[in-house]
């Protein structure tokens, strides 16, 4: 008698214990699930970001995209429809190299800092080139790779280099809208 308690003890841990792994793996395997709900932008493909770096949205709530390794600005709804994109790679008026940067005035108007040519582009929203500032130095206005940029109340525009070399540390500026340079200060 006493292998028939024992054998009854012991399948009924047995199943006792399948039943709380049972129950544990259930529970694990839930929390682990994930359901994709939908890609943002939805685009035609082929349409890739490549290396995006900033993200702005403006007072009408529509997104731009600094597309840094497109060399590129992009424009979309809050939905993520396309509305339009502008620039390519070079030096000239409305084209970059490595777009890192971009900040939005309470007019619309898109700031870009253009770290691969050691300039600020202004835009207006619809991606139509104003005016452009900076070169490459440490001096007042001078930049070496650009590479945050803001806009406060009053449109002025700051500006963050990345210089990181032992030679040169330059500060962050200040500017008025259309590139004038105001102050700088070292951090």
């Amino acid at each position: 008698m006493k292998y028939g308690n024992n054998h009854r003890q012991s399948t009924v841990f047995l199943f006792l214990g399948f039943l709380l792994l049972s129950i544990i793996s259930v529970s694990n395997s839930a929390a682990e699930e994930y359901v994709f709900e939908r890609m943002w932008p939805v685009l035609e493909q082929p349409w890739y970001f490549q290396n995006p770096s900033d993200v702005e949205i403006d007072a009408s709530g529509n997104v731009y995209v600094a597309d840094t390794y497109n060399e590129c600005i992009q424009k979309f709804t809050l939905s993520g429809t396309f509305i339009n994109k502008w620039g390519s790679y070079g030096t000239g008026d409305g084209e970059f190299d490595y777009p890192q940067s971009i900040a939005i005035d309470n007019m619309g108007n898109v700031y870009v800092a253009d770290a691969g040519n050691d300039r600020i582009q202004k835009f207006t929203s619809s991606g139509d080139f104003i005016t452009k500032w900076g070169s490459e130095g440490s001096g007042d206005g001078e930049f070496c790779s650009p590479w945050g940029i803001a806009v406060d109340a009053e449109n002025n525009v700051y500006v963050a280099d990345n210089d990181v070399s032992a030679n040169s540390i330059n500060p962050r500026m200040k500017f008025s809208s259309n590139g004038e340079f105001i102050t700088k200060w070292y951090v």
